[in-house]
């Protein structure tokens, strides 16, 4: 009979964890916070810094005789092409005596097509006298050059139909000459002939007719275009208002600056890398996540977030001193970006043991967060870590270190012979906490569990690993086997029973 065995499938790692993605751009929201107050700052200093020039604006009603209701707006936006050239600039400066360069002038003012047939100019000026003035010469400088190119269009038009109506009167002169000089004959072909020079005649005749009136029409047509294109909006000064300029430019600095910041937060978690989530920091090191608290800042918390913080760090402290007690070997607390937090939650589980029995607290860490941290409870003795080889083994011992960049990993092993790590969430990079796991393995100090501390409120996902010696040590980490009732070896493994204290009110999930 063949045996068969179950693997489990590889599960495909994604290129980037959109929760985590967006669980590090929300806690980095001082940096695109400060980006976009700073980008409301500048626009709103700019907005009185730089306000806007004097301006005017005018709109004129411009006709085209190739008007067509499907016009998508290329005759009106050729019209603002026109605007903006020398020839126009020019005239205008013209009614104004100015010597200004009409490349200069044409930097002062912009059209804007309204409608197919609406035209709207901006102009800026000195003041608002000189932005209405400047307004109105453009505008009658444009009015002028529109009118002259209708008129200049319609008399070619009207002489390139007369010019064609006189080559056909001449024609028709010599085909009067023709049938006068034609005498009645009885033969058919001749009067067939006649025939058609009379038909021919007719034909000239009506298109002479018809050339005539095109002419005529192509004449009459030109006043109504004239008159139909005019000054609509008088030239006016164009109110402007500071509190409002302010507003705008603010909120526009606003937010640039909150996408600038949001664009930034979120390139930078992609490219460090720093785990937030609970499933990533405990992959990443290997072991359960068994308490989540408060960062201990420097600044006193708010009562309620007091109250919340003393009573997960109640439930912490007795459930690691159950731990510490049930367990032969010492045990150590290793921090990772978090010395006051670990500092504070070493003194209180050696408060909670010293009940019972004296404590000794090993301190390995590189600055004096343990000793400024509070005063030492009763029976609790704290020694540096250079004293830690004269405390003899028959005391509990609870030992305090760092494995932060830089740790001297072989004297770990005298701070206790398993750990709790104690970690700050989205401080340490992924590579520095696979790092912090198989330097442990080499020393051979298995991980209890993981406090994590400032871990995201928003945090939903599972940061418990089921074969968490497996992961963090190179190979299965082995306990002396014993006998149980039946005879068999068993291999015993460590593990705690602490439920995972939330930082909040809330029960842990």
């Amino acid at each position: 009979m063949m045996a068969s065995t179950t693997a489990d499938a590889p599960t495909a790692t994604p290129l980037f964890d959109l929760q985590a993605l967006v669980v590090s751009v929300r806690r980095r929201r001082r940096l695109w916070c400060s980006l976009a107050l700073l980008g409301m700052l500048i626009g709103a200093a700019l907005a009185v810094a730089m306000p806007p020039p004097p301006s005017a604006m005018t709109k004129v009603l411009v006709a085209h005789q190739e008007d067509q209701p499907n016009d998508t707006g290329t005759l009106i936006r050729t019209d603002v092409q026109l605007l903006g050239t020398t020839r126009i600039a020019g005239k205008a400066l013209q009614s104004l005596k100015s010597t200004e360069k009409p490349a200069d002038f044409m930097q002062d003012y912009r059209g804007t097509g309204l409608t197919n047939n609406l035209m709207q100019i901006d102009v800026t000026g000195k003041d608002d006298a000189d932005a209405v003035a400047r307004a109105k010469a453009l505008a009658d400088a444009f009015v002028a050059d529109h009118v002259r190119r209708m008129q200049q269009a319609a008399k070619a038009e009207a002489k390139a139909l007369r010019d064609q109506r006189d080559r056909m009167r001449e024609e028709l002169t010599e085909v009067n000459k023709a049938i006068g000089d034609r005498s009645p004959e009885s033969d058919p072909q001749g009067s067939a002939s006649i025939e058609s020079l009379f038909s021919r005649r007719a034909e000239l005749t009506s298109r002479i007719a018809d050339f005539d009136q095109r002419a005529e029409e192509a004449g009459m047509g030109t006043p109504k275009l004239v008159a139909g294109t005019q000054i609509v909006d008088a030239p006016r000064a164009v109110e402007h208002s500071m509190p409002r300029s302010v507003a705008t430019k603010a909120g526009i600095g606003l937010v640039l600056g909150l996408v600038l910041g949001l664009a930034v937060a979120a390139v930078g978690s992609v490219v460090a890398d720093r785990p937030v989530l609970r499933r990533e920091i405990a992959a990443n090191l290997g072991a359960s996540v068994i308490a989540e608290l408060r960062r201990i800042h420097r600044r006193p918390a708010l009562p309620w977030q007091f109250r919340r913080t003393r009573a997960a760090r109640e439930r912490l402290t007795v459930s690691l001193a159950r731990t510490a007690r049930r367990s032969k070997e010492p045990v150590s607390l290793l921090e990772l970006g978090c010395a006051r937090s670990a500092s504070a939650i070493a003194l209180d589980v050696a408060g909670e043991l010293a009940t019972e029995e004296p404590v000794v607290v090993i301190d390995g860490l590189p600055g004096t967060e343990l000793a400024d941290s509070r005063r030492t409870p009763g029976d609790v003795t704290v020694v540096s870590g250079e004293r830690a080889a004269g405390v003899s083994h028959q005391t509990r011992r609870l030992g305090v270190g760092s494995v932060a960049p830089g740790t001297a990993w072989t004297d770990l092993q005298y701070l206790g012979s398993q750990t709790v790590l104690v970690v700050r969430a989205g401080h340490g990079s992924a590579a520095w906490l696979h790092t912090v796991a198989r330097q442990l393995a080499d020393q051979r100090i298995p991980v209890i569990g993981v406090v994590l501390i400032d871990p995201d409120p928003r945090d939903r996902s599972d940061g418990t690993l089921w074969d968490g010696l497996h992961t963090a040590l190179r190979g299965p980490y082995e306990r002396p086997a014993r006998q149980n009732v039946t005879g068999q070896q068993r291999t015993e493994r460590s593990s705690m029973s602490a439920a995972r204290v939330p930082y909040s009110d809330q029960e842990a999930r």
